[in-house]
């Protein structure tokens, strides 16, 4: 197959960019020219980086493979190729239904990809990424796969165990980063806090941070899907007293509900979740705690909602999701439970418990007017420069927005006051 231009699209969370990352490393260093999230249909090679977690995020990896497939079809395409985790976890039935795709490859598989666009893999290469992010900032992924076994989730089932990357590779892989011009980098796994047991013995989060925050360029380190069961004491002391770990912590809860979360198999309950949360915040201060709650799981009545509701108005977090629990084949809870709540209640309460959430952040909000802080510039738009604090993560917390200054661009570090707020945006001025 001749070298030519490939497409690459990414689909799903943030651990399949930095898949989709590597792959075009790999690509580039092969001779061949990478585009990515593109709908041009001259390029003659696509690959697909899919996701199969949750029944929104599957509908849009097969949306996105029959628009190609039927632009294969018309003979605007010539090759494509779909990987990920869609692909692992459903190859044989998407074989059948989507005959168009050349070859479907799981998520272990980029050699295999890259040879089947002509490519081969190369082991210098190891760590290089062409980055899809904005230049300032990166997803640094350390570890592969998730040994947790909860009831809902299927990734087990698709990425494995718990795999964590060598120390060494990933400070080597940090710098590169750092080379590039990214001073802020979001730790990424199934799990962070379980990281370094498979191969350590022992869990090495906090050391792996430490050496992350020696390197020269990177200011900003930003700690994501923390497991609450067995969280690392060390890590309390590593995110308080080292200046370029971000006072930033996102940790799925998923609920409140002891029977709940026996049911999700979390590991944890309630008074545990209360004392952990408290513990946080005492030990950090001035800490941003992000959650993520599932509403609807079976075994979640009108009682067990109402603990939930209750949780979010007693701890008050800082950044909040929440999404209505969608069953997926072959997990335990599909196997072992009854999903008897209709997809309209919820939504319904996935909507309760974020227009509680909108309070509580106008709240928090109202109570920064006045103060000065630093934020990282992430773009322009119309006359302002959007940008966050420390407290905010790309793309799913709130920004801060500033009126442009010509002397700043994307990437800077700014000092600002904080003059107004609604309730997910801050609006500063430059001091």
């Amino acid at each position: 197959m001749k070298k030519q231009k490939v497409n690459i699209v990414t689909l799903g969370c943030s651990k399949n960019t930095v898949d989709s990352e590597h792959l075009m490393s790999q690509l580039s260093g092969n001779g061949f020219e990478v585009i990515h999230d593109s709908n041009d249909t001259s390029v003659k090679i696509v690959v697909i980086n899919t996701c199969g977690f949750i029944a929104d995020a599957k509908e849009e990896s097969i949306n996105a493979i029959l628009s190609f497939a039927h632009a294969k079809e018309q003979g605007l395409i010539k090759h494509l190729f779909i990987l990920g985790c869609l692909a692992e976890r459903y190859k044989k039935d998407l074989q059948a239904e989507i005959p168009e795709v050349d070859e479907f490859f799981g998520v272990n598989n980029l050699a295999d990809v890259l040879k089947a666009v002509g490519g081969a893999y190369r082991e210098n290469l190891i760590g290089e990424r062409v980055l899809t992010t904005p230049n300032h900032y990166a997803y640094l992924k350390i570890s592969e796969g998730c040994n947790w076994g909860c009831s809902y989730c299927a990734i087990p089932l698709i990425r494995g165990k718990h795999v964590s990357v060598p120390i060494e590779q990933l400070v080597d892989e940090a710098k590169l980063l750092a080379d590039k011009g990214v001073k802020e980098l979001l730790v990424i796994a199934q799990d962070t806090t379980y990281y370094g047991l498979d191969i350590y013995k022992k869990r090495r989060l906090a050391n792996l941070l430490e050496k992350l925050s020696l390197i020269n360029g990177i200011e900003w380190i930003r700690l994501h899907y923390a497991y609450p069961t067995n969280f690392p004491d060390d890590l309390f002391s590593a995110i308080r007293d080292n200046d370029k770990i971000c006072k930033y912590l996102d940790m799925p809860f998923q609920h409140i509900s002891n029977k709940v979360l026996k049911n999700m198999r979390r590991g944890i309950n309630k008074s545990e979740t209360y004392s952990l949360i408290k513990k946080l915040r005492e030990q950090i201060p001035g800490i941003a705690i992000r959650t993520t709650l599932l509403v609807g799981h079976p075994g979640e009545g009108k009682q067990e909602f109402e603990e939930l509701k209750q949780f979010v108005t007693d701890v008050r977090f800082e950044r909040l999701g929440v999404f209505p629990y969608s069953e997926e084949e072959n997990t335990y809870s599909a196997q072992q439970f009854k999903d008897s709540l209709s997809g309209k209640i919820k939504q319904q309460r996935a909507d309760e418990i974020m227009k509680l959430q909108n309070t509580i952040s106008l709240q928090l909000n109202e109570s920064r007017v006045g103060e000065c802080c630093k934020i990282i510039i992430d773009r322009e738009e119309g006359d302002y420069l959007v940008g966050r604090t420390e407290f905010d993560s790309p793309e799913i917390d709130q920004e801060v927005l500033v009126k442009k200054v010509s002397s700043i661009k994307s990437g800077d570090f700014v000092s600002v006051k904080i003059t107004e707020v609604d309730d997910y945006d801050l609006y500063g001025i430059s001091i």
